[in-house]
Formats: C-alpha cells, sequence, structure tokens
C-alpha cells in the first residue's frame, strides 16, 4: 500500500489500532493525539521498530483551527504530503438536553464536526486536490444515524458528520478524493468504561449478531475503504455495528 496516512485521535482505542492497520500495510502514520503524549509517542515508536515504517506522534487540539493549521505543518515537514486522512478524534457525553450548557455544545460539535472541518480542508488544500488523488474517511457513530436519548449532542456532531463526508465526496469526486464514513456500533473501547456490566450484557443482547465490537473492526474497515480495492466507493456510510443498526 505504502501510503502516507494521518489518523486523529490516535491515542484511544479505535486510532490507535487504525494507526497499527496501517502500519502493518507498510503505510507511514502521524498519530494525532490531544492530552495523551505518552500513549502517542510510545505507540509511534512501537511502529517505527516493529514494521519499519515512518510514524510520529503529533499535538493538536482539532476544534481550534490554528492548531490544526500547525499540526499539518509539521506533518509537510515530516512526510511532505498526505495520502489518506482518517478522521476520528472524537469525545462523548451522557447528559439530559435541558442540562447541556453552551460550553457543552461548543466542544462537542467543535471536537467531532469542527475538527472533521479543520483537517479535511487541510489535507485537501495541501495535498489531495493538486495530487488528483487521495481519501478521507470519517468516523461517525451509529448514534449520528438514528440519534441516542441523553446524547443529543453528540447525535447531532456525529450527524454533521454524515452530512459532510456525502456533500464533500460529490464536491471533490471529480479531483480524484473519495469521502466516506464509518458509522460504528458498541466497540469496546475506554469510552465503554463507564457502563457496567448489566449494560454491557444488554447492549450485546440487542445486537443481532449478540456480540459486541471490537477496535480491529473498525480498523480492518478503514484500511478496505482506503485501499484501491474501495476505488469505486465513495460518499458511502459503512455501519459496522454488528447488525444493531439496519
Amino acid at each position: 500500500m505504502m501510503k502516507k496516512i494521518l489518523v486523529t485521535g490516535a491515542s484511544g482505542g479505535i486510532g490507535s489500532q487504525t494507526a497499527v492497520a496501517f502500519a502493518k500495510c507498510g503505510c507511514d502514520v502521524a498519530l494525532h493525539y490531544s492530552k495523551n503524549s505518552e500513549k502517542a509517542e510510545s505507540l509511534a515508536e512501537k511502529l517505527t521498530n516493529e514494521y519499519g515504517i515512518n510514524a510520529f506522534a503529533v499535538q493538536a487540539d482539532v476544534s481550534d483551527y490554528e492548531s490544526v493549521c500547525k499540526m499539518f505543518d509539521k506533518i509537510d515537514s515530516r512526510f511532505g504530503n498526505l495520502d489518506v486522512l482518517i478522521n476520528n478524534a472524537g469525545i462523548a457525553q451522557q447528559k439530559l438536553f435541558t442540562d447541556i450548557t453552551p460550553d457543552e455544545w461548543k466542544k462537542m460539535t467543535g471536537v467531532n464536526l469542527d475538527g472533521v472541518f479543520y483537517c479535511s480542508q487541510q489535507a485537501l488544500k495541501r495535498y489531495m486536490i493538486k495530487n488528483h488523488g487521495g481519501v478521507i474517511l470519517n468516523i461517525s457513530s451509529m448514534w449520528g444515524q438514528v440519534g441516542a436519548s441523553c446524547e443529543v449532542h453528540y447525535s447531532a456532531s456525529k450527524a454533521g458528520v454524515i452530512g459532510l463526508t456525502k456533500g464533500l465526496a460529490k464536491e471533490v469526486g471529480l479531483s480524484g478524493v473519495r469521502v466516506n464514513c464509518i458509522c460504528p456500533g458498541v466497540i469496546m473501547t475506554d469510552m465503554m468504561k463507564g457502563f457496567d456490566e448489566q449494560t454491557v450484557q444488554e447492549l450485546k443482547e440487542e445486537t443481532p449478531l449478540n456480540m459486541l465490537g471490537m477496535p480491529d473492526d473498525i480498523a480492518e474497515t478503514a484500511v478496505f475503504l482506503c485501499s484501491d480495492r474501495a476505488r469505486f466507493i465513495t460518499g458511502q456510510i459503512v455501519g459496522v455495528n454488528g447488525g444493531m443498526i439496519i
């Protein structure tokens, strides 16, 4: 595959596993993180040593335009190019709609939606349009498709990612750029730590395959969608959810 990849939110469960999956394919990987520098830097070192690729950690607040620009400057000096952008960075919160503060709303949409806008725009302007090629893959959520009670701000931000994916795919198709979106179901990551065992079991039973997803399920789908095997796939919303949302 030999491509240069940026994975945002690479210190989290899905992001780190996605970075590993691309490194296994021989890709150079930039691992974005917001706060967890230790995890991102140790993973970059591990990927470099194990797979002989060029991996490095880079910090940014994806909800801040200037911060994103600085991150891309660093990618520019290290890679000089970018073939694939995985917009994975995201936050979640469970709260009654009437209790959500304006700041919480702004933070949620800032990270989950503005971040996708800023990173995608930089990738397109700096590399993909002039190279007449590239792939942007956005990570949304099944709640962006159907909505979740007590997660209205999360659902709204993730629904925005779906709309952005479809519109952008139509706009940049003639520039040789593909844009797709994965909507994960319940995936066993740190985001699930707040749920007790009974709730996890109930979620499992609600899923037609009677199992919950692992980060690897998302990572392997991501590798396929960003590869030449998926060259005729763009503007698609791919549910990886065990059948919970059909």
